[in-house]
């Protein structure tokens, strides 16, 4: 059984592999900053080299899209030079290292789904420095599978859906932008697809980069509109705005729907819709609270 080596783990993606990883035959190792500094490439190998790991996932990220703008060195730390470093020490101890990426590689100008093979052409520190993370771990050499995804939300941590279910809570009124959009994918099921990847034995031989979100399209403020009904929030008023009326620090693709084709015929995989995924991340989270 091969031992497989997570980054991250304390993110929203990494406590979904988690909860896989506990009912796992294999051995599955979280690290997180504390555990494991992914921007000490000496620390990286030496990681590797202790755990023999033969899958490498790479759940860590500086996502502070806005900040990035600010802080451009640390985003290139993390999702640039990290993972280099993790790449590097993939190919010299000969593991694959399945890579997180994201939308935002790509500026939104399109009209259609972006497919693997659609040039990127980030519009902010985040996807610059993303893209630069996807490009160091191909010039390593190394077997890799890179997901991009999108929208990302869970239970867990700080994420649109929770402030959505706070705000709408407490609030009259929430204003949300409805000229972006894209598809909002729960981090539960992005987990999964990762986890029959590797469980499965296909990521050898399919190595690779690979578009994954939750099936369906909708704007932010569709999606605001439906965890809002789907909470009982009626009291609070969604009202769609435009991206011009909420500037932000970095500037958003208007348009970043992914084209999940080649990962649903690579790996067998059957995604669910934006909305039942919703749902059932919502019923988690009431469940919690029920506790």
């Amino acid at each position: 059984m091969p031992d497989i080596l997570v980054t991250g783990a304390g993110g929203q993606l990494g406590c979904e592999l988690q909860r896989l990883g506990a009912v796992s035959p294999n051995r599955y190792i979280f690290t997180d900053r504390a555990e494991l500094d992914i921007t000490d490439a000496d620390a990286v190998r030496r990681a590797v080299e202790a755990t023999g790991a033969a899958v490498i996932v790479n759940c860590a990220a500086y996502t502070a899209v806005d900040r990035a703008e600010e802080e451009p060195e640390a985003a290139e730390r993390l999702n640039c030079a990290a993972a280099g470093n993790l790449a590097r020490a993939a190919r010299d101890a000969g593991a694959t290292l399945i890579h997180v990426s994201t939308d935002y590689v790509f500026d939104g100008c399109a009209h259609r789904p972006y497919t693997e093979e659609d040039a990127p052409a980030p519009c902010n520190v985040y996807g610059r420095t993303k893209l630069a993370g996807e490009q160091a771990i191909a010039a390593s050499g190394c077997r890799a599978i890179t997901i991009r995804t999108a929208w990302l939300y869970s239970e867990f941590g700080r994420n649109f859906l929770k402030t959505m279910l706070r705000i709408t809570a407490e609030q009259p009124h929430v204003n949300v932008v409805s000229d972006q959009v894209g598809t909002p994918t729960y981090a539960g099921d992005l987990a999964l697809a990762i986890f029959s990847i590797i469980e499965s034995g296909r990521y050898e031989g399919n190595e690779g980069i690979y578009h994954f979100s939750d099936e369906g399209v909708c704007s932010w403020y569709d999606f605001a509109v439906e965890i809002a009904a789907e909470a009982g929030h009626d009291t609070c008023a969604v009202r769609p705005c435009r991206t011009a009326d909420y500037p932000t620090r970095a500037l958003r693709p208007a348009y970043s729907v992914l084209d999940k084709t080649k990962i649903k015929r690579t790996f067998d995989l059957e995604i669910p819709h934006w909305r039942d995924s919703m749902r059932y991340c919502i019923a988690r989270l009431r469940a919690q609270r029920q506790q």
